[in-house]
């Protein structure tokens, strides 16, 4: 969320920045400016009318020790009423307070310098490629093909024990599976990620700190009669471990790393885009997390790229990595490169990572701050996140560029994972 202060010291910079979002901004900016001054006319009425009202609470006993008692006793009642003017400014003051704060979550987090104009995907930009293409051999077959003949994922099992969208993990599936999270988690801990296994289950106000709440709650399993929701991805839980935090500022940055389970409701439409693995309800990921200095957060954001870079280089799959344009942004993120794997039997890029930096956009939600020695008061941090990696479409990817003759050929990283090398 966006500070008060930072929009009206910035107003034109966020409505033209914005922009390039696609939001318009110009009302609901002008609307926090205006709600913002009224809030610091009433709580300034307000506080003076305290101050004179607790002035003239003094003098009422010395008037009264002074045999005053007409004049004590017109006090008395000039406080009384006083106090129902203070009454009066304070609810007007909760009023305005509530609306400002209703107008500021529904404004984007506002784009890096970087980030190019667009309206989706289509006007993404691609930064970096690399691998190698791989070349199939005649009657090479998409992956949902593949799972089903050699009995490694049952979507039907799945269907029948939840519904479309929660696949079963079988055999040599299952065990490739559990080789690439404790791959990722492990490269993981050898970049200096401390690992975290958090509930997949969080209340409205972690929702609320990382930006799924109110923007997304359509796409989250909400459990209604407890009002927790199944997490989307682990950076929920993982960010929100720092929610009302002040971090030392010799500790930042503060970096986790985590596998859970993830729940998405989005709908599946129809075609091979979403077929077998494209799309899922439920999916494995793993989610690196950094709390972030904010001089240093775009520093660690190349860090972050970095090391997706490595795993899907490391797992021999050729790749892009895509600059979001701001129409396809999310709306809590100042910057987004987009990680994509070349899917060969399909013949079309899937995306498998989101490598993000919300500066403190989120931070502000969270009140995730830090203090130096120097420093008179906390300041907010940045915080960033990224897949490395979410499970399904990398899974897709090895299956259909290692097809063989013989089998599919397990990436060479994962062999000391699953003791086989062939499946």
């Amino acid at each position: 969320m966006l500070t008060v202060k930072y929009i009206a010291d910035n107003k034109e910079h966020v409505i033209s920045a914005l922009a390039v979002k696609n939001f318009e901004a110009a009302e609901i900016v002008e609307k926090v400016i205006a709600l913002d001054t009224e809030r610091k006319s009433l709580k300034s009425q307000s506080d003076n009318a305290q101050a004179e009202m607790n002035a003239l609470s003094k003098e009422i006993g010395g008037l009264f020790k002074s045999g005053k008692i007409e004049e004590a006793n017109a006090a008395k009642a000039k406080t009384a009423d006083m106090k129902e003017n203070i009454k009066t400014f304070s609810a007007k003051l909760s009023e305005v307070e509530q609306e400002l704060q209703a107008l500021l979550v529904q404004i984007p987090n506002v784009p890096h310098p970087s980030v190019t104009p667009g309206k989706g995907e289509e006007d993404n930009v691609e930064v970096k490629n690399g691998g190698e293409m791989p070349t199939l051999a005649e009657g090479a077959k998409p992956h949902w093909d593949l799972i089903k003949e050699m009995d490694l994922i049952d979507f039907e099992l799945g269907t029948k024990i939840t519904g479309a969208g929660f696949p079963v993990y079988k055999g040599k599936g299952a065990k490739l599976q559990r080789a690439l999270i404790s791959y990722f988690l492990d490269e993981a801990s050898d970049a200096g990620y401390l690992e975290v296994t958090p509930p997949i289950v969080v209340n409205e106000a972690s929702g609320f700190g990382t930006g799924q709440l109110p923007d997304k709650e359509g796409q989250m399993y909400h459990c209604t009669e407890d009002n927790l929701y199944l997490i989307p991805t682990a950076e929920v839980p993982v960010t929100n471990i720092y929610r009302d935090v002040i971090v030392a500022e010799e500790e930042l940055p503060k970096k986790h790393a985590a596998y859970t389970p993830c729940f998405r409701r989005e709908a599946g439409s129809w075609g091979a885009h979403v077929r077998g693995l494209n799309r899922l309800h439920q999916f494995d990921k793993v989610e690196i997390v950094q709390i972030a200095h904010p001089a240093q957060s775009y520093e660690i954001l190349d860090q972050m790229v970095a090391h997706v870079e490595g795993l899907v280089k490391n797992l021999g799959l050729p790749y892009r990595i895509m600059r979001l344009c701001g129409g396809d942004l999310s709306f809590t993120s100042a910057l987004t490169f987009d990680f994509e794997v070349f899917s060969a039997a399909q013949g079309r890029w899937l995306e498998v990572s989101s490598v993000s930096n919300f500066e403190n956009y989120q931070a502000n939600r969270l009140q995730c701050r830090y203090k130096g020695k120097d420093m008179k008061k906390p300041e907010l941090t940045h915080t960033l996140n990224g897949s490395a990696l979410a499970l399904p479409r990398i899974m897709a990817a090895i299956l259909e560029n290692n097809q063989t003759p013989e089998g599919i050929k397990v990436p060479e990283v994962l062999v000391r994972y699953t003791g086989f090398d062939m499946i």
